[in-house]
């Protein structure tokens, strides 16, 4: 089927109340689209679909007697005014009148919408006079937006005229005023994207870089100079030929993904969300699977970073003009620039003659602490000064190796510097292995960016450990200023994921392309393998301190000898923290704060022991129980309350929780034993634990205790993110977990607390009584295949440390926890850790004898595992646990 034949199917309907046939020829026109999208230019299929829906339109206002009335018209407004529809975008109309209608015209008005409803077309609409269409825009810049892209469907063009006249007098909205307007808007747009393009789920419609910054561009120059066709932006010197050129090329990229997205999604979807990208990438010719993604993505982000350098350019000159700015301060700073009111621009053309120029460029804003940004004129020169050297690597000319140095060890490089270096392309264009991690997606829900907008952002929070204002993390900018060459960390956190996107273990490629750069850059000794080091281990402090059990001494001083120094330990601890809040800006909490940094004392204790960590934690058994007792006396519990539960616990006990905590339980049980002392003890704290709320929960021990907590908390989407677990020899069982909300915050409600402490007390109530959880799983984990392993790690102290990688899915720990007392394996530590979709948990467990699992028993628990957790519920089902 073809336009022609659809808009003559149009022109046979001869009645109002034809629904079916109006709807024929709305299902066709999808039809048609799909059919041409692979066939035809998309701008071509983006126009045809507004001719369409135009014919569509006139047809409906003609038979519905509207063109009979006088005064009143039919525009097309927002994007359908510029006479561009993607195949489920809406399509704005403003129904405008000369007068107040009356309600024979209201009815009829009512009958042509409803019909439009009925067809599913996404109408968008508003029925007004001329005077409030007018008195509403002059408030409200949506409505003005929407009015300068109008156009005249049907009806009388007198009152779209008179509107149209008035709309450009002096009373409505000046250029200044306008331009003002969508530049603070685009500003709160992009700031909602963490004003970055490179967003693993990205929305071609609003993200920096996509289509809103095209169509802003498009806005403040019909408002100002009354251009409907863009290429007019050229004869008024804004654009050269081949950056407006470059821009419908961008646009025509971003318009078929956003085509295709539609198709695909079947409404007006402009979120490209993991659902989807599997389907546009082959619809768009990828090919299958995630390396057509990852094509696709590539591309995506090149678009947009290539529109971002245009918006920000033209934007710039507009406001330089519209506003008519006139530079108040202008300060040479050598022949080739000036600062420009802060921005720096050259002062003649052709600045950058070789690829040493644009290195010498960044150093030269490093030196210029006045500089805020680059002149619109610059960002033109080096565009093209980067397409002109395109045909060899920068780090290939000795020259360029000497400067790149000299920038990694400027202080104030990693400030506007870093970010033109990699915003720009510049260090793509200088390293060949970033050039391979540019636009990289990471297939999961753990990282927020693309490879290199994560490694961008890491970068930027080691530099912010450098600046006088930095309260928030006191150690790492007691670090980072007390050694002497900080550009050894900058080189490691630059390097740590370069090597992803390759096959093998990222850390290790980077750990070797890090050493043949250190070798190309003159750096050696002790300083090439402290970042080799840094690189292959960047992961070695977070894993150990969210995986394994940190008041274990086995374990600290694992991790102190693979440490060797604490030189080594410093500057591991200021990557991992910068490491973990680049990843995700939800990622960072309390409970990792304090995990990271019990691992970095107790390990640095060790050092200081000479890796006696028995010692080390000794002292802190030692500490905790004079400062817990101190507590306790002032609140009257006897010395005898006390020891009659402190001797049921081990030094594990009072090595693992604070002074604070020690008390608090012991206050909890004596206080509880008062009333009942074989009734469990249930209590929660938001106090005593730094990380989070604290769950106790004391008393004779019974099957299943731990699978009954975690399925109530799991059902009220709060996640446990450490449990300790302790039986006693006489058959208590002593249970703490620090609780947070599933996104990772505290629970900060009296009224929340309340609940779940209600709930669970509830649940406790009835022993052996399974919770039915009824929490479903997200859109978002459907998408994403994770594949259950189980590994084992034998203990000095004769139990198993069990560690399960799994989707995290609803129910997970309940199923976990009812398989261990089904096997009659006793479970005395869970250390949780949701890593985005992907459950990460460490279990310490013995056997029915109280020893670690036989060889056999670690068979079958794996086997179960591995069946019971690798069929999740889908998003519709509930799960019993």
């Amino acid at each position: 089927m073809s336009l022609d034949q659809l808009i003559e199917n149009i022109q046979k309907i001869t009645d109002i109340n034809d629904i079916r046939s109006f709807k024929k020829c709305v299902s066709d026109s999808y039809d048609w689209l799909s059919q041409e999208f692979t066939k035809v230019p998309v701008d071509k299929l983006v126009h045809d679909r507004a001719v369409f829906i135009d014919k569509l339109l006139i047809k409906a206002w003609d038979l519905g007697g509207l063109n009979e009335q006088k005064g009143l018209a039919l525009v097309a407004v927002g994007g359908y005014g510029r006479g561009q529809l993607q195949p489920h975008s809406d399509v704005d109309l403003l129904i405008l009148s000369h007068k107040t209608i009356n309600a024979k015209v209201q009815e009829k008005i009512s009958l042509f919408i409803t019909l439009l409803w009925d067809i599913k077309l996404d109408i968008g609409q508003s029925v007004r006079t001329i005077k409030e269409t007018f008195s509403l825009a002059k408030s409200d810049t949506t409505i003005a937006t929407n009015l300068v892209e109008s156009r005249l469907l049907v009806g009388c063009s007198d009152s779209f005229a008179t509107l149209q006249s008035k709309i450009k007098s002096k009373s409505y909205w000046s250029s200044k005023d306008f331009f003002t307007a969508k530049y603070e808007e685009q500003k709160e747009r992009h700031s909602k994207f963490n004003d970055t393009s490179y967003n693993l789920e990205p929305n071609v419609k609003e993200n920096p870089g996509c289509l809103r910054d095209i169509q802003s561009i498009g806005w403040v120059a019909k408002q100002h100079f009354n251009v409907w066709n863009g290429h007019e932006l050229v004869e008024h010197g804004y654009f050269t030929e081949s950056e407006w050129a470059e821009l419908i090329e961008c646009r025509s990229h971003l318009w078929q993904i956003r085509f295709a997205l539609h198709l695909i999604s079947g409404r007006s979807e402009n979120r490209l969300l993991f659902d989807y990208q599997t389907d546009v990438a082959e619809r768009l010719g990828y090919g299958e699977g995630k390396e057509a993604v990852e094509k696709m993505m590539k591309s995506f982000f090149r678009t947009v970073r290539r529109v971002s350098e245009l918006n920000v350019m033209l934007l710039q000159y507009f406001k330089q003009d519209i506003l008519e700015l006139k530079v108040k301060n202008l300060q040479v700073i050598d022949d080739n620039f000036e600062l420009s009111d802060g921005l720096i621009n050259p002062r003649e053309e052709d600045v950058f003659k070789s690829p040493k120029d644009i290195l010498s460029f960044l150093l030269l804003i490093a030196d210029t602490p006045d500089c805020t940004g680059l002149h619109s004129g610059c960002l033109r020169q080096l565009r093209n000064a980067r397409r002109k050297f395109n045909t060899q690597y920068y780090c290939e000319i000795p020259e360029c190796r000497e400067l790149f140095m000299q920038l990694m060890r400027h202080p104030n490089f990693f400030g506007l510097g870093w970010d033109l270096m990699h915003k720009h392309g510049i260090l793509q264009s200088y390293l060949p292995q970033w050039d391979h991690i540019v636009g990289m997606m990471q297939f999961d829900l753990f990282h927020a960016y693309t490879v290199d907008e994560h490694t961008h952002r890491l970068v930027k929070y080691v530099h912010s450990y450098h600046c006088d204002d930095n309260i928030e993390f006191p150690r790492c900018k007691k670090i980072v200023k007390e050694t002497d060459k900080p550009e050894l960390l900058y080189l490691a956190a630059i390097f740590h994921d370069i090597g992803k996107g390759r096959n093998g273990d990222h850390s290790v490629l980077g750990a070797a392309d890090v050493v043949t750069f250190c070798e190309a850059h003159g750096i050696d000794g002790e300083d090439a393998e402290l970042i080799r080091w840094l690189v292959e281990n960047h992961l070695l402090m977070s894993v150990v301190a969210q995986r394994r059990d940190i008041y274990d001494p086995e374990i600290i001083g694992d991790f102190a000898r693979a440490v060797k120094s604490l030189n080594h330990l410093k500057h591991l601890y200021a990557l991992t923290l910068a490491d973990i809040r680049a990843t995700n800006n939800n990622l960072w909490n309390d409970w990792k704060a304090s995990l990271i940094r019990e691992l970095y004392l107790l390990t640095q204790k060790a050092l200081d022991n000479g890796l006696q960590c028995g010692v080390t934690l000794l002292e802190r058994v030692n500490k905790h129980q004079i400062e817990a007792r101190e507590m306790l006396n002032k609140h009257g519990i006897s010395a005898a309350d006390i020891d009659h539960f402190w001797h049921r616990l081990n030094n594990d006990y009072f090595a693992r929780f604070s002074p604070m905590q020690l008390a608090w339980h012991a206050k909890e049980v004596a206080k509880a034993a008062t009333k009942d002392e074989n009734a469990l003890t249930i209590a929660l704290n938001d106090s005593t634990a730094k990380a989070g709320t604290e769950l106790l929960v004391y008393g004779k021990n019974r099957p299943a205790l731990f699978a009954q907590i975690a399925s109530v908390l799991d059902s009220r989407n709060c996640s446990i993110h450490d449990a300790q677990i302790t039986i006693t020899n006489d058959g208590y069982v002593f249970d703490s977990f620090i609780l947070l909300e599933q996104d990772g915050s505290r629970i900060s409600s009296p009224s929340r607390l309340k609940s779940l402490l209600e709930a669970i007390e509830d649940q406790l109530a009835k022993p052996g009584r399974e919770h039915n959880n009824r929490r479903k799983m997200s859109r978002r984990m459907k998408q994403l295949d994770v594949t259950t392993k189980v590994r084992f790690y034998q203990s000095s102290s004769d139990v198993t440390m069990v560690e399960l990688e799994a989707l995290d899915a609803p129910g997970l720990l309940a199923k976990v926890g009812h398989l261990f007392v089904e096997l009659n394996f006793t479970l005395h530590m869970a250390k949780i850790s949701t890593i985005g979709e992907r459950a990460e948990d460490l279990f310490i467990i013995a056997n029915e004898q109280e020893h670690a699992l036989t060889t056999e028993q670690q068979v079958q628990l794996k086997k179960r595992l591995i069946q019971l957790l690798d069929q999740p519920p889908t998003s519709g089902e509930a799960c019993q646990s």
